[in-house]
């Protein structure tokens, strides 16, 4: 199976590793060197629709593409607990992170495809960007870039189920996992609920590994139990 994966963090990195694993090729679209044997690295920034576009001109369409972008802090930017705490900025940021590259690969992605063409698309979203788990409230930025994700996913599957209809559009909750974006928010977890990215890795795999065209728009925990957007 050959893999288009978008981002080298924990996760992303760690499915490289994985896919790698099972014989399969792999490109991963990051900033940084992911410094794994036998990867096709490229350098690129998948917030940028023209240097997607220039990294994948003349490259032979994936069987499965994974976004693995994901932002909860940076820098100065913080979850929010308050409503006085939200800005524009942060909001923009992270719909520029959390949701845009999706988008811009889909356009990608959409310009080249056929009818007769398998493909699997996945996202990893998370639970938090649900609207009707929302218990806790908080974390705006986030939780509203995460929804947009979600309702990104779900019409595109509807525009390629026209369109495109061998190709399955999902998005995946891969659970907490021990990467930089947990870092802060470990503390409390009960025992087994905080993954390593290789185990998340495989989980998430596997998740895909069952999924068809027939569960396009839908999103899936790591466990594969559905979540509702």
């Amino acid at each position: 199976m050959y893999y288009w994966i978008m981002g080298g963090g924990g996760i992303g990195r760690a499915l490289a590793r994985e896919c790698l694993g099972r014989g399969d090729k792999v490109v991963l679209f990051s900033r940084s060197d992911p410094d794994i044997k036998g990867v096709d690295w490229l350098a690129v920034d998948n917030t940028n629709l023209a240097a997607l576009a220039e990294a994948t001109r003349e490259r032979v369409l994936p069987d499965r593409v994974i976004n693995t972008l994901g932002m909860l802090h940076q820098d100065e930017q913080q979850p929010e607990k308050r409503i006085e705490e939200v800005t524009q900025a942060a909001l923009a940021n992270s719909i520029r992170i959390n949701t845009w590259p999706t988008l811009a690969m889909a356009q990608l992605l959409s310009s080249r495809l056929s009818r007769r063409q398998p493909l699997q698309f996945a996202a990893l979203s998370a639970r938090v960007g649900s609207i009707g788990d929302n218990r806790a409230g908080g974390w705006y930025s986030y939780r509203i870039s995460k929804a947009a994700l979600n309702m990104a996913i779900k019409t595109l599957s509807i525009e390629w189920q026209r369109r495109f209809p061998l190709a399955c559009v999902v998005g995946l909750h891969p659970g907490t996992v021990a990467t930089e974006l947990s870092a802060p928010f470990r503390s409390g977890l009960a025992d087994g609920q905080l993954q390593s990215p290789e185990l998340a890795a495989l989980h998430l795999l596997m998740v895909l590994d069952g999924l068809s065209p027939e569960h396009s728009g839908r999103i899936f925990a790591w466990d594969g139990q559905e979540i509702q957007p």
